[in-house]
């Protein structure tokens, strides 16, 4: 391996022309820079500079390495502000529904990256009852979830209203058996969709099925079925509400932390206030 120092010291010479004035640069007597090419030169088996030639020159080995030798300061200096930067050096791993990431939400972690340089937001989007066991199982240090009924231990919970949703430009009836527009088995809202329709001695069939709020969306404003939605999150898409079926019973929006103090804590009271806003506006 070469030493970066010995590389220093050669390049020097070589930039200033001199073994005197490269000793000044880099505040060390000409025999202790004399001896540090002897070395490099030692180590490649080469010699790596004329010291006849006025100014000092590098022969052709020298030329060769010049090149490399530069580029390896480069990286080290590099490296060393990389190491003394704290950005990211730190990560709070957050779980949320897809939905949630509004851009308000986006605007509190970027307000809180740029207090903390030091701490990296790692931010996952899913399903809520996937988010809840993956943060039971410590993935997520901060999770917020929707669910029927918040547990004891959340942080703060606001409630969700939910109705059932069709396209703008939906049939005056649906027929019987009435498409339906779900997330996957296990999505939050689909249980409570059937029991709904079955409840109305309706039968009904999945029409699509989509793993995100913005699929499924897509969906019910293409006309594709009927959908339990939360009503925050229609307002930028062509739907309306099914009125026959109304308003939903209301999801709890839940927000968890292992931590109750520090930059968690901190972030955790921002994004409540977010959560509380957009749950009042809609």
């Amino acid at each position: 391996m070469l030493d970066p120092r010995l590389l220093r010291a050669f390049s020097t010479i070589v930039d200033a022309g001199s073994f005197t004035l490269a000793a000044d640069r880099l505040h060390m007597t000409q025999s202790t820079i004399s001896q540090q090419l002897a070395r490099l030169e030692e180590t490649v088996g080469s010699m790596l500079v004329d010291r006849a030639a006025r100014p000092v020159e590098p022969t052709l080995a020298g030329e060769r390495l010049l090149g490399y030798a530069r580029r390896i300061l480069a990286l080290q200096q590099e490296a060393e502000a990389a190491l003394r930067d704290p950005a990211g050096t730190t990560s709070i791993r957050i779980g949320v529904p897809e939905d949630i990431v509004s851009a308000a939400m986006a605007k509190v972690f970027n307000d809180f990256a740029q207090r903390h340089r030091g701490t990296q937001l790692d931010v996952t989007a899913g399903l809520s009852r996937d988010l809840t066991r993956r943060y039971r199982a410590g993935d997520f240090d901060i999770a917020v979830v929707k669910e029927p009924e918040a547990e004891p231990d959340s942080r703060a919970t606001f409630p969700e209203t939910m109705a059932w949703f069709e396209s703008a430009d939906a049939p005056a009836r649906w027929p019987n058996p009435i498409p339906l527009v779900t997330f996957p088995p296990g999505g939050l809202y689909r249980e409570a969709m059937f029991e709904r329709i079955e409840g109305e001695e309706l039968r009904w069939y999945i029409a699509f099925s989509g793993s995100s709020l913005h699929n499924v969306l897509v969906a019910v404003e293409a006309g594709l079925g009927l959908s339990l939605l939360p009503r925050s999150a229609t307002a930028s898409y062509r739907v309306r509400q099914y009125a026959p079926f109304g308003i939903g019973p209301a999801m709890a929006v839940s927000i968890y932390s292992w931590e109750s103090a520090g930059p968690v804590s901190e972030l955790v009271e921002r994004m409540g206030a977010v959560l509380a806003a957009s749950r009042m506006a809609a």
